[in-house]
């Protein structure tokens, strides 16, 4: 015990270097197994994914037989034509049409960007993403006295106050937690201000 202790830090830097190895590792093999792609990182503020895949819903239905995931694409560039600027997407659908998926597939994505790791789609250019912010799901606080409308718009002012133009926000059914047009005004306003005080920020 005593000689262990002695070398407690040499052993602790062992399974520090042998914990990176692993990790390496394991991305590697996912990397290959899953054919997944080197993402091109710059300092634009381009998100360019082509033939993007949610990495576990796509382990998923590959392991339940249930047939391939569609690849899909997710493009967000600035447009000289700020009508027409390309940095902010609503998307629009039925019931289980997908849209939650898409959105936590490009999250996964931009996260495993950022940390050095491939990516599942066919071609990636990502700028440097300096915080990403998502709010997703319904859930209540009530022992706070905090209700679902209540969270979910504190959640969503904590994401304004601290989002940049460098960020990626994603926001999912926000306005769904009160009444139809209130909710829609509410998620109005909120595109607004990304659009006009947060991806313009720079603009002059």
């Amino acid at each position: 015990v005593v000689n262990v202790c002695q070398e407690a830090d040499d052993i602790a830097h062992c399974a520090d270097a042998l914990a990176n190895v692993d990790v390496m590792t394991a991305l590697g093999e996912l990397a290959s197994t899953c054919r997944y792609v080197r993402p091109e990182i710059d300092n634009s503020q381009v998100f360019q994914v082509r033939g993007g895949r949610h990495p576990v819903v796509e382990i998923a239905l590959e392991k339940s037989g249930k047939g391939p995931f569609v690849k899909n694409d997710c493009v967000l560039e600035a447009n000289s034509d700020l009508e027409n600027d390309g940095r902010l997407w609503l998307l629009t659908g039925p019931n289980m049409a997908g849209k939650s998926t898409f959105l936590r597939q490009n999250a996964l994505i931009a996260v495993m960007a950022q940390m050095g790791s491939f990516v599942p789609a066919s071609s990636a250019r990502i700028g440097i993403v300096d915080r990403l912010f998502s709010r997703v799901g319904a859930s209540d606080d009530l022992a706070q006295g905090r209700s679902t409308f209540m969270v979910e718009m504190s959640e969503t002012a904590f994401i304004l106050n601290q989002a940049t133009n460098n960020s990626l926000v994603l926001l999912d059914e926000i306005g769904r937690g009160t009444a139809t047009f209130d909710g829609l005004s509410i998620a109005w306003a909120i595109v607004e201000y990304l659009h006009l005080s947060l991806i313009h920020i720079s603009e002059p």
